[in-house]
This record gives C-alpha cells, structure tokens and sequence, in this order.
C-alpha cells in the first residue's frame, strides 16, 4: 500500500516537472517563464521527495529508514522555503535593471522603476 502511494506521489511531482518545462519552453518572456518555474518545480519537488520519503519507509519501520525519509523531508522543506524566495529575488533584481515584462502591445506595463531614481 505504501508503495503505491509513493509511486502517486512521484508521478504527481513528475506531472508538475513536466508542465514547468512546457511552461519555460511556451511562455513568451523571462517573467512568465520565471512563474511557471517557481511554482512548479516547487510543488514537483516537494510532491516526489514526499513520495521517495514514503517509499524509504514502505518495507517495514525501523530507525535507519525512519532518519533517511526524515532527511528526505528536511530537504523538501528547505527547498519550499529557499526555491521561492530565490525566484523572488531574481525577479526582483532583473525588474530593478530595467527588463520590462512581455506585453501583446509592446506598451510598457509600469513607470517603473522611474529614470529619476536610477
């Protein structure tokens, strides 16, 4: 039974790998695509090092598997915690230098950042 939660789990986060290379492939500028990515690959990774966790403890319960799917979650958790921050801060930094999002105009979507400040 576990096993086969663990396999849901993988190919869950399979799924969402899947669609963040899609989006990185279609989407039209590096802020769409950014999304897509962080989002994504968040969620796939979170969903396949859950499963992977479950599969370590599928055989039988003891101290040494239970230690591995603990370190398996630790990671999962301190990628949920610096993945999106770091997409946060490279965003950040390539709006501050001047790269304006995607429009089907070609109009600016913000003043920002103002001439003035630079």
């Amino acid at each position: 039974m576990m096993e086969a939660l663990a396999v849901l789990f993988i190919s869950a986060g399979l799924f969402f790998f899947f669609t963040a290379t899609v989006g990185l492939l279609r989407l039209p500028d590096f802020y769409s695509r950014m999304h897509a990515m962080g989002k994504a690959d968040t969620m796939g990774l979170l969903l396949t090092l859950t499963g992977l966790a479950l599969y370590q403890m599928g055989e039988g319960l003891s101290w040494s598997k239970a230690f591995v799917a603990f370190k398996i979650l630790l990671i999962a958790v301190f990628w949920f915690l610096g993945g999106p921050t770091a997409t946060h801060a490279l965003l950040r930094s390539a709006f501050e230098g001047g790269k304006m999002p995607w429009t089907k105009d070609g109009q600016a979507v913000l003043d920002w950042p103002r001439q003035e400040e630079r």
